[in-house]
């Protein structure tokens, strides 16, 4: 966002508290701070602060190191893996204990920031509605920026939604600190189905007045319609899953659908792991946070990188997700005649295993790693060992290797965070046709049956798998297609909503967090199964997020706590 960059400091210290301050018995103009006037008075500010919506406030340690947090985790110390069977984090950071089940509201570990942050941003989005008339901008300007601040509101609605289940619902009002906040109506939870619907239609909304592509004017990492119809399609197919209850498979179908008629996304054929390495205008992108070199994000080579490269360990792939890579002949390790060999674990598996997870004995940066023990350099053996990774492997995915491990402050850290990929909406449509229509017939509407959705994504280039077999039942396409997206979208922060909205997090999550230990044997090496994080737990009450105690008791302890908690 370069055109902004200038004012990206003034604005992120004090745009957000902004709406509804009023002037004390001094009047004194903060130095370090916009007033609302100014900001409704020129147009280059206005747009300025809508463009800062995209980003929040920093609201706990390590969070945001360098910039601004955005939507979700991103990238952060401690990812949003690292609280599922992705991976775990090596220093912890306030994740084990989420991982243990000890999530309590008193103690919400990385997770405790979302309510706080989404209920402050769409009071920010409300504010810039409800006074863009006084802002000097033509009328389609505005009609523009509206269409961006109901996008940007609704996805703060889709983190609230995904993770505590109904939630209140403010509409356009700007609450100011002289309103009654005794009233049971301003913390009213609404049913899930009523959220739904609230943020669906304001996607519609948004969707008709965004541009189809970011032009001059409408920069890289802006709302386009493509990413107004994207959010839809995943939530309409959440709104149908077994944990909501409260739309339909036809209405996924057609939301899915809807981003595939535009026409304007396909599959990256530039190779899997190079879509996640540099800013691009990939066709398979259709909405990310970019970053520039005054605003990184943290390094992930450093990060993440394998300890013997003086790297911190990072989050560490568990085994529990090498496991559900298939053979390159698209059959499951377990299967009869898969060709999985337990001596030589790593051979003949799925590509995207290659270009996700750093496993014993892979090529990086001009040798191979070596998690074995004795005396691998990857291994508690080896240098810095306190880093050593707890499970055997390591995080490939995302990482750069033309940029350093040593020293990379000033150099790395501009990978993109890819929010919404053509990908994703291939997946959406391939879940729901199934459910819908099963696996080979071609939904009313659509062009394409769920099994040559999921086909399209194995094409790629440089990952190609085989083909999804004809005659599957619905069943055992939809064990299938579960199992693309955790391979496909691994560590995009969706394996911890999938299995919630699945209801399967009771069994995937209770399975204990596995590493491998390898052990030399001159030329040979043996494998044994070994535990990196002990007490992993899961509880039927983990399904939702526990509200933040702190809320609850600003709210007067009239907001509902969810269940069990």
């Amino acid at each position: 966002m370069k055109t902004f960059k200038k004012l990206h400091n003034i604005l992120l210290l004090g745009l957000a508290m902004l709406a509804g301050c009023n002037k004390g018995f001094l009047d004194v103009v903060p130095t370090d701070r916009v007033s609302d006037a100014a900001i409704l008075s020129d147009s280059v500010l206005f747009e300025s602060f809508v463009i800062n919506r995209y980003m929040g406030v920093r609201l706990t340690d390590k969070e945001a190191e360098g910039t601004p947090p955005g939507f979700g985790r991103g990238f952060e110390y401690a990812l949003w893996s690292s609280l599922t069977d992705e991976s775990v984090y090596n220093n912890d950071d306030n994740t084990w204990l989420i991982q243990r089940g000890q999530l309590s509201p008193e103690n919400t570990g990385i997770a405790g920031t979302l309510w706080k942050r989404s209920y402050r941003s769409i009071r920010e989005c409300n504010f810039a509605l409800a006074n863009i008339e006084q802002v000097p901008m033509s009328a389609a300007r505005k009609n523009l920026l509206v269409a961006e601040l109901k996008f940007i509101r609704a996805f703060r609605y889709h983190d609230l939604i995904r993770n505590y289940g109904g939630v209140p619902l403010i509409g356009d009002k700007v609450y100011q600190l002289n309103d009654d906040f005794t009233d049971p109506a301003l913390f009213r939870r609404e049913d899930i189905a009523s959220c739904m619907s609230y943020v669906l239609g304001q996607l519609d909304e948004a969707a008709a007045g965004l541009p189809e592509d970011n032009s001059s004017a409408w920069l890289l990492g802006r709302a386009t319609k493509g990413a107004a119809l994207a959010l839809k399609s995943r939530l309409a197919l959440y709104a149908a899953s077994p944990l909501y209850q409260t739309g339909t498979w036809d209405q996924a179908v057609d939301a899915a659908a809807a981003v595939m008629a535009l026409n304007k996304y396909s599959i990256s054929q530039g190779g899997y792991r190079e879509l996640f390495k540099k800013a691009s205008t990939d066709n398979e992108i259709i909405f990310a946070r970019y970053y520039t070199v005054g605003a990184r994000h943290v390094p992930m080579e450093i990060a993440n990188g394998p300890n013997g490269y003086d790297g911190w360990g990072g989050n560490v792939p568990l085994q529990n997700l090498v496991d559900a890579y298939r053979m390159a002949n698209g059959m499951a390790i377990d299967e009869a005649g898969s060709g999985y060999d337990p001596q030589q674990p790593y051979l003949n598996r799925d590509p995207r295993f290659y270009q996700t997870i750093l496993y014993n004995g892979a090529p990086y940066r001009g040798r191979n790693v070596e998690t074995f023990v004795p005396g691998g350099r990857d291994s508690r053996d080896g240098p810095s060992n306190w880093n050593t990774s707890r499970t055997g492997y390591y995080l490939m995915k995302f990482t750069d290797e033309d940029m350093p491990i040593n020293n990379p402050w000033n150099i790395a850290g501009l990978q993109p965070w890819i929010y919404f990929r053509y990908a994703e909406i291939l997946l959406n449509f391939a879940e729901a046709a199934n459910e819908l229509v099963g696996p080979d017939a071609v939904p009313a509407g659509a062009t394409l049956s769920a099994r040559e959705a999921v086909n399209l994504i194995r094409s790629r280039a440089g990952v190609a798998m085989p083909d999804v077999p004809t005659g599957l039942g619905p069943d055992q396409f939809r064990a299938l297609v579960r199992n693309e997206r955790q391979v496909e979208l691994a560590f995009e922060e969706h394996r911890f909503y999938d299995v919630r909205r699945w209801l399967i997090a009771e069994q995937t999550e209770n399975e204990p967090a596995y590493g491998i230990e390898i052990t030399r044997n001159g030329d040979t090496f043996s494998y044994q199964r070994k535990i990196a994080l002990d007490g992993r737990s899961f509880m039927k009450k983990h399904y939702w997020l526990p509200i933040p105690r702190e809320e609850i008791l600003a709210s007067n302890n009239l907001l509902e706590q969810n269940p069990d908690y």
